[in-house]
């Protein structure tokens, strides 16, 4: 287990009310209330973004970089993700925003959706090439790949081998600012707007390659109100830095990514809940015939994230909407695969949920699991500050937590408490 593995999603416990809201919709079953503050497990977080999300009190946030970052390198390259479009209105010419980040201080602009556009086209050759490891899914999304990672292990081997857009474009960019300045890489900053913490979490620790190339990353967010002035003087750039069409630009949707795939045997989910029910479907072996699974764990797809300010389905409706006035496809690889195109190592197994150090020690601790569970009431209330009566078992036998947490158990032990005073007393009185 990596225990410097990073987290972009942090908790604030000075405005943690204790609330519970937040472990009932962990996916991973991360957080904890104990002493009236959640507490969250580094080392089963997904950096999903639910519990920013669902957090009334606003405790859980999610870390990312100042645009002052930029600030730091002689040369910075922006990479927009396709999503940074939906937030706009009446958006018909992506030219306006990419002008917008250059008049904002970036010295470049490389479109993360024209590397999507090059995933989409290889995607399509591996698959074909590999017909025996079908369905295949995306590893575009962090989260998901991390939720496998340490819950779906036997999912491993279904996982596309490629780079995500966002680490490719990152790598292409590099080599395009080195030749175009002649700087050192190091003097070269390229930033990252992104829609959502897991993104930070990719770069920070990426799964598969050794380091990201991206530098910083932005929140949509914190970039969207200074967009918005700067797109009314966009006619003063004259460059068009557009670079993908209407297949790069839709990976911001849900859905995006299998189309571009250009077959109809793929199923699309989004929502970490919903993507939760398919990776127990798949598992069990419940999907036939196809080819390709894409999930998103953002509702409607990374115009989803947490980072933006759009209501995700007005945001998916604004994207399909800026999709008609683009070409199919910017990008083109001749049958053949770009470099650094495979991730650079397999993905592997976390076990993070295990829970002794060897089967033994396991078997006897789901034993005694089973055993507290008849006890419980089976009414997942929460009010023990975990999420489950099952996962509340689990923290007494690793010796997280006590019987008398669950409230239950602790008003049968206040009920019976006069009647067990009542009896010592008499023996004393007898002695």
């Amino acid at each position: 287990m990596d225990q410097t593995f990073y987290h972009s999603v942090r908790l604030d416990k000075s405005l943690c009310k204790g609330c519970t809201n937040c472990i009932k919709r962990c996916p991973t079953q991360a957080i904890r209330v104990r002493n009236r503050k959640a507490e969250i497990t580094n080392e089963c977080c997904i950096d999903c973004g639910e519990c920013i999300r669902i957090c009334p009190h606003h405790a859980k946030e999610a870390t990312y970089d100042s645009p002052d970052v930029m600030k730091q390198y002689a040369y910075t390259v922006a990479l927009p993700a396709p999503s940074l479009y939906a937030q706009f209105n009446r958006l018909d010419d992506v030219n306006i925003v990419l002008r917008a980040l250059h008049l904002m201080g970036f010295d470049d602009v490389f479109e993360v959706s024209g590397a999507a556009e090059q995933v989409s086209e290889m995607s399509r050759r591996y698959v074909e090439e590999h017909p025996e490891k079908k369905p295949f899914i995306s590893t575009a999304c962090p989260t998901v790949v991390r939720l496998i990672q340490v819950r779906f292990p036997s999912l491993i081997p279904h996982l596309l081998p490629f780079n995500a857009p966002m680490d490719l474009a990152a790598i292409q960019a590099r080599e395009r600012a080195m030749r175009q300045t002649g700087l050192p890489e190091d003097q070269i900053g390229i930033i990252f707007i992104s829609p959502r913490p897991a993104k930070v979490t990719a770069v920070k620790s990426p799964i598969g390659i050794d380091h990201s190339e991206v530098d910083a990353v932005l929140a949509i967010k914190d970039v969207y109100p200074r967009l918005l002035s700067l797109m009314k003087r966009s006619d003063e750039v004259r460059e068009d830095y557009a670079s993908s069409g209407r297949i790069g630009v839709g990976w911001g949707n849900s859905g995006g990514e299998a189309g571009g795939l250009l077959t109809d045997s793929y199923l699309a989910a989004d929502g970490i809940e919903n993507v939760i029910h398919v990776l127990e479907d798949l598992e069990d072996e419940k999907f036939t015939d196809l080819e390709f699974i894409e999930l998103n764990a953002c509702s409607g797809g990374c115009v989803g994230g947490v980072l933006t300010v759009e209501n995700p389905y007005v945001a998916q409706a604004k994207l399909k909407r800026l999709c008609k006035y683009l070409p199919v496809a910017c990008n083109h690889l001749n049958g053949e695969y770009t470099p650094h195109a495979f991730l650079e190592s397999e993905i592997e197994y976390k076990p993070v949920f295990r829970l002794g150090s060897n089967f033994k020690e396991s078997l006897a601790m789901m034993q005694q699991i089973e055993v507290l569970c008849d006890r419980f009431p089976g009414l997942d209330c929460g009010s023990c500050g975990a999420p489950t009566c099952r996962t509340l078992a689990e923290d007494i036998v690793k010796g997280e937590a006590s019987e008398r947490d669950c409230i239950f158990i602790l008003r049968q032990y206040m009920d019976q408490l006069p009647e067990d005073l009542l009896h010592q007393t008499e023996k004393e009185q007898e002695t």
